[in-house]
């Protein structure tokens, strides 16, 4: 996915900068990067790769060459950013959480206008580029945000660094964050507002859909109004979400403990313990235990010292490799016991195949699968929160390419919490993952649980719906 992180303030702001960025490293694997302004200096900039290291190693030794009162860092999934451009709106840096389905569509409209590419990753072109080409079209930082919401396919957040502030523009249905912060000598923009707490800024209020705001040391300048309409991504609660951080003013492992509660209240199955698969499983766990009447207990846990975020090589063998890696069973709590292991999903269905697996070698006499969200049946094409090429890696499509002999067949059953199909297709997921027993939140516990109102509320890959793209 990505996030990114922002701040403005009346004196130096490279360690805020730095640590601010560093809190939203769960977020992405790839790449990272940060770039200050100062009056007299102009942009100081760096890139560098997260696919065999961490961001603060990557960044720590060159700190000293930033300066400024004003930056901006990001971690991507994506290309390398920040971009510095230079253009009729003045020289500025910008950096995007984006997924954009139609970037040749775009490249092809820019070409045929003159327009050319510098930033190539891979030999593809990158999308933050794009994004600054369209804003260049503009006859303001305000019109040239709006063409870049006119045109994209899937989703765009970004900040933008101009020698006049820092520029916040949220998508325009709102579908990844922006959280602003305030303490005495600045603001701050985030992803995450677990960025905030340790440099002590307040959480101020979230950035509206396709709302635009200019932050400067001494306040906000609301360039463009919020949108009313609202479908941000119900995954930030379920899973990628950091358990401290916010959304809409909704923590997340809040919504964790409250989903996992009424999926225990609801549950009927005898079972001795609970235990979450870390780290987005235990805040559901701990509602589960509480909902069940059962104990929590930590059967794993998560190798911290070496494995500290959710490193992800590009290799699927490695992927599921790694994944196995991080999580260390204790055979005395799991010895000779019926458990009950809570997940926020099932994709692909291998690292909780290799799970359930690892909880029976390690003595638990039955293994309970309880999942936090209701089945992926769809690929999301707005936030890039899996590695899915296609649907058909979603395990819920395979098991009905097998039923069906078409995975696109009667997805409005499969996808339906208590029809026949819905129930075979849950029952054979739990049969090729060895699981005791299988279940899944319904969507509207789920909805619930948020808190918001589902129309706010994007739920594509449950069912199909919040798929416009604008």
């Amino acid at each position: 996915m990505g996030g990114f992180f922002g701040t403005i303030k009346t004196k130096d702001c490279v360690n805020d900068l730095f640590y601010g960025t560093d809190y939203n490293s769960h977020l992405g694997t790839r790449r990272a990067g940060l770039v200050t302004y100062d009056p007299e200096l102009g942009f100081t900039r760096s890139i560098h790769s997260l696919e065999r290291n961490y961001f603060r190693s990557r960044f720590e030794d060159e700190l000293d060459k930033f300066k400024g009162a004003q930056g901006l860092g990001v971690i991507s999934d994506t290309d390398p950013q920040p971009i510095i451009v230079n253009s009729h709106l003045g020289r500025y840096a910008v950096v995007t959480v984006a997924k954009i389905n139609n970037i040749p569509e775009i490249a092809e409209e820019l070409l045929a206008a003159r327009m050319h590419f510098s930033e190539q990753s891979a030999n593809n072109i990158n999308q933050t580029e794009l994004v600054a080409l369209l804003i260049n079209m503009g006859d303001t930082f305000v019109e040239g945000i709006n063409l870049v919401y006119k045109k994209v396919k899937g989703s765009c957040s970004m900040l933008i660094l101009t020698e006049d502030g820092i520029i916040c523009a949220r998508d325009f249905l709102g579908r990844t964050p922006i959280v602003l912060g305030r303490k005495a000598d600045g603001y701050a923009a985030s992803s995450e507002t677990t960025a905030f707490p340790n440099l002590d800024y307040e959480t101020l209020r979230d950035v509206g859909p396709g709302e635009i705001v200019r932050l400067r040391a001494d306040g906000i300048e609301v360039m463009q109004q919020p949108a009313s309409r609202q479908q941000i991504c119900a995954f930030l609660w379920v899973y990628y979400g950091f358990p401290t951080s916010c959304y809409e003013g909704i923590n997340a492992e809040d919504v964790r403990e409250r989903d996992g509660k009424q999926v225990g209240e609801e549950d009927d199955v005898e079972a001795d313990l609970v235990c979450g698969v870390p780290d987005s499983g235990v805040g559901m766990a701990i509602g589960y235990s509480e909902g069940h009447h059962i104990p929590y207990k930590r059967g794993v846990l998560k190798y911290t010292p070496t494995w500290p975020r959710s490193f992800t090589p590009g290799s699927q063998v490695r992927r599921d490799l790694v994944a196995k890696m991080k999580l260390i069973p204790n055979r005395a709590i799991l010895e000779g016991q019926r458990i009950v292991i809570c997940d926020d999903s099932i994709v692909r269905g291998t690292q909780l195949h290799d799970n359930i697996k690892m909880f029976f070698d390690y003595g638990a006499r039955e293994v309970h699968a309880r999942i936090s969200c209701p089945p992926l049946v769809y690929g999301c094409p707005f936030i890039g929160f899996t590695n899915s090429k296609n649907d058909l890696e979603l395990i819920t499509r395979r098991v009905i390419r097998d039923f069906e002999g078409d995975d696109t067949k009667k997805l409005d059953r499969y996808m339906s919490a208590g029809t026949p199909e819905y129930e075979r297709m849950v029952n054979e997921i739990a049969r090729r993952l060895g699981i005791t027993s299988l279940k899944f939140a319904r969507l509207d516990t789920l909805v619930q649980s948020i808190g918001l109102p589902k129309c706010k509320l994007c739920t594509h890959c449950f069912d199909g719906t919040g798929c416009g793209y604008k």
